[in-house]
């Protein structure tokens, strides 16, 4: 019989505490596609631990994100505190199953945070989005038919991307635009008649992640902020195909700027 999700997140929590020397996490972000150079521009890194070495992580098979696991401590007016950042993402499409993908989420909850940031590299459907657009995301669209909840389990949703902290990013950035997150299985790009449709149900950006991971935070007790980049002009908006290089060179471009912005956001949280 398999472990249960819970326990297996106390166990993961228990050996992060171990290996990196910092008992309790405050804060917790999810970097997605294009992401990881912000980590380095959020504090002091403290302790890093390969994903491999922590109960019910693996490294993951996409390219773009980085399979280790750090502690960073971040200086606040209020004192210090430390972030966990997770850089093993599991996505739904690796065939590792919804466990899984939320195990992240809820080893930051296991650990000590309250507050998780979920961020991603999306294809956006606002042509004024141009490749490069951190977009806040205001709530999504469950396209996977899966759900990292089990049995009867009800949990509400409503402001499931905290207004709150959407209202601290625009104390950094008053501009941010926000929308709403479809996602979709994958690992294919959606089609130009799936864009379509997502965006006649009102999607504004599509990607491969977050929205399972949001559900099980929820679950979790954690207050979540989420920000996708716009890497690319969904299928058929621009004309032009898609690929995963443009994505992570979108990422590169942004990181300086997109994280510098997220390093601050993280810091009045």
């Amino acid at each position: 019989m398999s472990e249960e999700p819970k326990e297996l997140a106390a166990r993961a929590a228990a050996r992060l505490a171990e290996l990196t020397g910092v008992e309790k996490h405050d804060v917790a972000l999810v970097l997605g596609s294009g992401w990881a150079p912000a980590a380095d521009l959020l504090g002091e890194t403290v302790a890093e631990v390969p994903a491999t070495e922590v109960p019910g992580f693996s490294v993951s098979g996409v390219p773009g994100h980085v399979g280790k696991l750090r502690s960073v401590r971040i200086e606040a007016a209020e004192g210090a505190r430390h972030a966990l950042i997770l850089g093993s993402r599991t996505h739904y499409y690796e065939g590792k199953g919804v466990r899984a993908v939320a195990h992240g989420v809820r080893t930051a909850a296991a650990a000590g945070c309250s507050t998780i940031v979920l961020t991603n590299g999306c294809g956006g459907l606002n042509p004024e989005w141009p490749p490069g657009t951190p977009v806040l995301i205001s709530d999504h669209i469950n396209l996977t038919g899966a759900s990292p909840l089990e049995g009867a389990t009800f949990i509400d949703l409503t402001d499931l991307y905290s207004s709150r902290l959407r209202a601290i990013c625009r104390q950094v950035q008053p501009d941010l635009p926000e929308g709403v997150y479809a996602q979709f299985r994958g690992p294919q790009y959606e089609t130009p008649a799936e864009v379509r449709m997502a965006g006649r149900l009102g999607a504004d950006l599509v990607g491969m992640s977050t929205a399972l991971e949001a559900i099980a935070a929820r679950e979790a007790g954690l207050e979540i902020l989420g920000v996708s980049l716009v890497t690319n002009l969904a299928a058929g908006i621009s004309g032009q195909p898609l690929s995963h290089e443009e994505v992570l060179a979108e990422g590169r471009a942004a990181a300086q700027r997109v994280g510098s912005m997220l390093a601050e956001v993280v810091r009045r949280l």
